[in-house]
């Protein structure tokens, strides 16, 4: 829905169930926004500089990227129209013409959420619908794990890896279900390598405990090879020999090296299904 000028008024929507109140999904929504909202390199308007995600509870109140301490240096996305905690949240974009509904109504043991975007007629859509995107990739799973679930808020450490792939997509998706890669957000199915504007960004991204792990695909005129390069990423894992079983159950028993601890460190070596080579440690107790 993203454009500029349309003839007619547009909307698009979106809806998840997630197993808590209407009261306490609203509250998650608006409260600990920036704990559900993904950190990432493209995720905000200035990634860059930022540090908090914010609603201020009430009609007029401001939806901010804060950028300083003192949260006088910030970013207004959208002004608060509707406030009825448990009930219903409206936004009006202060980027762009979009109004968003956000509605939380009771089903069974919990709560059917709903978001509606609408550009008006003539209006502009520069990316205020994106609560639309989010909703059931970020904000379903932030309330199935919120009971138990750290309230700091998750971010990315200062070192992110790339890997590069013929098939980026397919190898994702490998590294998540055999490695256990955790995937921010659902990782896309159809063609391989995934055309630019069928994913929004050319790459894909995993997470490896606080860092990230970067799949691209290979550069133009690079041909795919066996991946056996002098490259040996290091994973630490909280139990080596659980990973160790994981891997080679889902990829198989090619996929995992034997299980060695020579220093005293507990390791393996994998092999993706492209051939590159993996070397799984024991974490200590404090990392």
């Amino acid at each position: 829905m993203t454009g500029t000028g349309t003839d007619e008024a547009m909307s698009t929507s979106s809806e998840v169930e997630v197993p808590v109140s209407p009261a306490v999904a609203f509250a998650a929504f608006t409260d600990e926004l920036d704990l559900w909202w993904v950190r990432g390199p493209i995720n905000h308007f200035d990634g860059g500089r930022l540090r908090e995600m914010r609603c201020e509870p009430e009609v007029g109140g401001r939806l901010l990227e804060v950028y300083d301490e003192a949260g006088d240096d910030v970013l207004e996305l959208a002004r608060v129209t509707a406030w009825e905690p448990g009930s219903r949240l409206a936004l009006q974009s202060s980027l762009d013409d979009v109004a968003t509904e956000v509605t939380f109504e009771p089903v069974g043991e919990g709560t059917r959420v709903r978001v509606v975007a609408t550009v008006p007629a003539g209006g502009r859509d520069a990316g205020g619908s994106v609560w639309v995107r989010v909703l059931g990739k970020w904000f379903g799973p932030w309330c199935a794990r919120r009971e138990g679930a750290s309230r700091g808020v998750r971010d990315i450490g200062r070192l992110a890896l790339t890997v590069r792939y013929a098939r980026p997509a397919a190898a994702a998706r490998w590294l998540a279900d055999v490695f256990g890669f955790e995937a921010p957000e659902p990782l896309p199915e159809g063609p391989d390598p995934l055309p630019h504007t069928d994913y929004g960004h050319p790459w894909l991204e995993l997470r490896a405990g606080g860092a990230s792990v970067v799949v691209e695909p290979l550069p133009e005129g690079v041909a795919a090879g066996p991946g056996d390069t002098a490259d040996l990423p290091w994973v630490y894992v909280d139990d080596v020999e659980a990973t160790h079983r994981r891997v080679r159950e889902r990829g198989g028993a090619e996929a995992a090296g034997d299980l060695e601890s020579p220093w005293g460190l507990p390791f393996f070596e994998a092999r993706d299904p492209e051939g590159r080579r993996w070397r799984f440690v024991q974490a200590r107790p404090t990392m």
